[in-house]
């Protein structure tokens, strides 16, 4: 069990565009808190931030906006054509993020909300897995995952696939998972699945067992 209290802290992960976010869903309305980690990345860069700082100072003004908040398709261009330039912003951002994501588990915790949901595209990559007793990973298929995310965030085909290759390819995510649910489509499919992964989470929590790996 996580340290915190009596927290069991499930990271939920996966390729982009593979719909993480209907399997949160479904463990929000099984009574999982959420924490959503894009959201913390969004407000550890918000104006004025120290984090927003260092942005700009290493990637200079022109990923600022005239009104001092960060221009992100600026950022995106730099970082999605150059994995240097990527993890560079990743060492940046990722030390904020998590300690704004330990300090939401607290907050939590002290409300006796006890089995936390961290929805994190980048949870391996921020190390935020290290506080994870459980890992889930949701996968879909190449050619659907493209579709979605140039619908979903107005992309090109090519800046679309830049930011999957940007990414930890699916063998990885199968081989650091204890569960991994497919989304290719099938809505009333996923959201069983993911029911019943949290069913069992849920009772492994108050059994207080040793979660198996399952592929």
């Amino acid at each position: 069990m996580n340290s915190l209290n009596g927290v069991m802290v499930v990271g939920l992960t996966g390729q982009t565009g593979a719909g993480k976010s209907t399997v949160s869903k479904v463990f929000a309305s099984n009574g999982f808190s959420i924490i959503d980690a894009d959201q913390v990345a969004r407000k550890v860069v918000e104006k004025g931030t120290k984090c927003l700082d260092e942005i700009a100072d290493f990637f200079g003004s022109s990923v600022i906006s005239s009104d001092g908040t960060l221009n992100r398709k600026a950022l995106a261009a730099i970082v999605f054509s150059d994995k240097a330039k990527l993890e560079t912003l990743n060492t940046i951002t990722y030390p904020y993020i998590t300690g704004e994501i330990l300090r939401q588990i607290r907050v939590h915790s002290m409300k006796g909300e006890k089995l936390i949901l961290l929805d994190a595209p980048t949870l391996f990559e921020s190390r935020a897995d290290d506080f994870c007793e459980i890992i889930i990973s949701v996968l879909a298929d190449a050619d659907i995952r493209e579709k979605r995310i140039i619908s979903r965030d107005g992309l090109t085909q090519d800046q679309a696939r830049r930011r999957m290759n940007s990414q930890l390819n699916e063998d990885f995510f199968r081989s650091h998972s204890d569960y991994i649910i497919h989304n290719n489509g099938n809505i009333d499919t996923v959201n069983g699945i993911a029911c019943e992964v949290s069913d069992k989470i849920r009772e492994l929590y108050n059994n207080k067992q040793t979660p198996v790996q399952v592929q």
